[in-house]
């Protein structure tokens, strides 16, 4: 993960805590949880949020009243379910399911972030529950505008008169993180009906405070299967849109004007050869595509049984495959949003540096509109971008990757009553006669001068991003909206190797840095990104060397060896083409297993032995959401146990494995959840796999 650190116009680093961080969050209409929170437990009243009050209003005026039931009641959990819990660790996409309002693209997003626990925990503190220290209130934190906030609600959810939620919604019933993290960002975007209708990009900023990379599929790159690849590996969250329109599904299961979930890709072996394929859910929880690698498709027949079982499902869950080229034909967009966008350059272990300047276009000073507007273009705010020579730059050709990010305010309280200028990004190289001028440049400059990107384009969306490979010298960059006299604030944000940015007219406003921490377990993961780029399938004698680099353990000097029996008892779970060895994606998935392991492990290692005990071993299990009886957690310390009973790090791992990857096989099979059929053929695979 990045660290941000602050710096001022050229002066030494301070470390600064301000509001607005993940440690300091800006707190929504001064709402403090902590203060409220002991003030109704002092006062044993539960919290009533007269900021967004249980009525019709927090709802919304328009459309989706008219989708409510004719009687509409606000409940707290304790009233719908016997055993409301707030949170559970094994918390995953296929938790929620919408609710009336159509706000796919929240959902979309959040699936998407449940792949990250470290993510989800930003956005949902942990800290809160049913039991201790109850007192009906709840927090909740979002990026926006270049900061961090925190959203207080109340627990009061609106229901019909069956006590069914109205909005998201829990496949556990008793589970109610989903519905109080809609009813607060609701809260923080104006009522639930400002929910109706967006972009996964907005909402994918918004749980993260990354940057997004727009990939629009009609026109999508020759390369896009490497892209979405080393993006999967490098933990980025991804989020794809139908064509724009009504909701209404079509005849090849999909949903126009959709979002989906891009939660997985792999490359699977056919007869004929290899075919790439895309995962993808639909938030609904049901209304599946139904084309070539759909769950009833005859395409499965050509994977080996073992492929067969461990990634196709037939349990109507919304969740699919299908290959990357009907996926390019049936989706019009790609959003892939990444902390630092080391997405976009080949190079590892070099740093970036994220610039961050706010701005406003004002009316009759600032907001000069586009280029063809020449009397009042130059009007625009500018900025200096001053790209270095360095080490940094790309071999051969010295030249920069460049990421340029474009995000403009709401201007009103409610979301959908503030819909998006159209904005754009234009760069222009300054010549070495204007790079004296410490002024804003003037109008004669861009009247003789062509933008680097040569024709701006603007887009009616709350961010606009564009990258560029630009060689070392001094830039300025105009953001713009496609009119003149259209006011808003704006934030702008650049990504680069090596620049300074600051404001052209103006002394050096704060400049945000953005590094990596250069510690010994960034320099694993890229020592094991160019390994991969040498070594496309790795061995079992390869998969031993690179988990054997790994620091899994901080306990009492014990050291943590994978042996060859460990590696290829793991290369039996995750080798899906049955070919021997793992490719890159397979690799990335056990390396963040093994990452969840590890928190586990040292979590429940409660005397720091380095093993774990049966009470502790049932402990660590359960945090999975894996329940077992107590005569099965004796057998597997008979089996994966140490002949004190105890288990190491390297048997937790093979157990973990074992038992999360057939409970997934076991999903997959299962049409109700309960039971599978098996054939003689089917059996002896899975008896002999396991």
């Amino acid at each position: 993960m990045p660290r941000l650190s602050f710096i001022t116009g050229g002066k030494k680093a301070k470390r600064m805590l301000r509001t607005g961080t993940l440690r300091k969050p800006r707190k929504l209409q001064s709402q403090d949880y902590q203060s409220l929170l002991e003030k109704s437990l002092r006062s044993k009243q539960l919290f009533m949020d007269d900021a967004f009050p249980a009525e019709i209003s927090s709802i919304g005026s328009g459309d989706l009243l008219r989708k409510l039931p004719p009687c509409v009641e606000w409940k707290r959990p304790q009233e719908l379910v016997k055993n409301p819990q707030f949170f559970a660790e094994s918390a995953s996409r296929f938790d929620l399911y919408q609710g009336l309002t159509e706000n796919c693209w929240f959902l979309a997003a959040l699936a998407s972030v449940t792949f990250h626990k470290n993510l989800l925990a930003n956005v949902v503190p942990r800290n809160q529950s049913f039991e201790k220290n109850y007192a009906g209130i709840f927090h909740f934190r979002f990026w926006r505008f270049g900061e961090w906030v925190d959203v207080v609600v109340d627990d009061r959810l609106p229901v019909d008169k069956d006590g069914n939620l109205l909005f998201v919604s829990s496949v556990r019933k008793n589970l109610f993180w989903g519905a109080l993290l809609e009813k607060a960002y609701a809260k923080l975007c104006g009522s639930y009906e400002d929910l109706q209708i967006g972009q996964v990009s907005e909402a994918l900023v918004d749980f993260t405070g990354g940057v997004n990379m727009t990939i629009k599929l009609g026109q999508a790159p020759p390369d896009l299967w490497q892209i979405m690849v080393r993006a999967a590996y490098s933990g980025c969250l991804m989020g794809c849109q139908t064509r724009s329109g009504p909701e209404r599904v079509l005849e090849n299961g999909l949903v126009a004007g959709h979002a989906y979930t891009v939660t997985g890709i792999r490359t699977v072996t056919c007869k004929s050869g290899t075919e790439n394929l895309v995962r993808l859910r639909n938030p609904w929880g049901k209304i599946e595509w139904k084309g070539n690698w759909s769950d009833s498709s005859s395409k499965w027949e050509q994977l080996s049984l073992k492929e067969r079982v461990l990634l196709r499902k037939t349990r109507e869950d919304g969740e699919f495959w299908m290959s990357i080229e009907d996926f390019e034909v049936h989706f019009v967009e790609l959003v892939i949003c990444k902390l630092t966008p080391d997405l976009l350059s080949y190079e590892n272990g070099k740093e970036w540096t994220l610039s961050m300047q706010r701005g406003k276009w004002v009316e009759g000073s600032t907001a000069g509109g586009r280029m063809t507007y020449t009397e009042s273009y130059w009007k625009n705010p500018q900025y200096r971008l001053k790209i270095l020579l360095g080490d940094d730059m790309e071999k051969c050709t010295n030249s920069c990757n460049v990421l340029v990010s474009l995000l403009q305010k709401q201007n009103h309280k409610h979301r959908n009553q503030s819909p998006p200028l159209y904005i754009g990004i234009s760069i222009f190289k300054v010549p070495l006669e204007y790079q004296s001028i410490r002024s804003r440049l003037p109008r004669h400059f861009f009247l003789n001068h062509r933008p680097i990107n040569n024709k701006c384009v603007f887009i009616n969306e709350r961010e606009v991003t564009q990258d560029f490979v630009l060689n070392p010298g001094s830039y300025v960059i105009v953001p713009s909206t496609a009119e003149p006299g259209q006011e808003s604030e704006f934030i702008l944000r650049v990504f680069s190797r090596k620049h300074l940015l600051e404001v052209q007219g103006e002394s050096p406003n704060m400049v945000m840095c953005c590094k990596k921490i250069a510690d010994k377990q960034d320099d694993l993961e890229n020592f094991i990104i160019r390994y991969f780029e040498k070594n496309p399938e790795i061995s079992i004698s390869q998969l031993q060397m690179l988990l054997n680099k790994g620091t899994w353990s901080s306990v009492r000097q014990v050291p943590v060896k994978f042996t060859l029996d460990d590696c290829k008892v793991i290369m039996a779970q995750l080798d899906v083409s049955a070919s021997g060895t793992l490719n890159m994606i397979e690799f990335y998935s056990l390396w963040q297993r093994l990452i969840s392991y590890q928190e586990i492990f040292q979590r429940r290692d409660i005397d720091k032995s380095g093993c774990l005990k049966l009470n502790d071993l049932q402990a660590a299990v359960q945090e999975k959401g894996i329940t077992l009886s107590r005569q099965f957690y004796n057998l597997i310390a008979l089996r994966y146990g140490n002949s004190s009973l105890k288990i190491n790090f390297e048997s937790f791992v093979c157990l973990m494995l074992r038992m999360e990857i057939n409970g997934e096989v076991f999903q997959n099979l299962s049409k109700d959840g309960k039971g599978i059929y098996l054939n003689e053929a089917e059996w002896m695979m899975l008896t002999l796999y396991a």
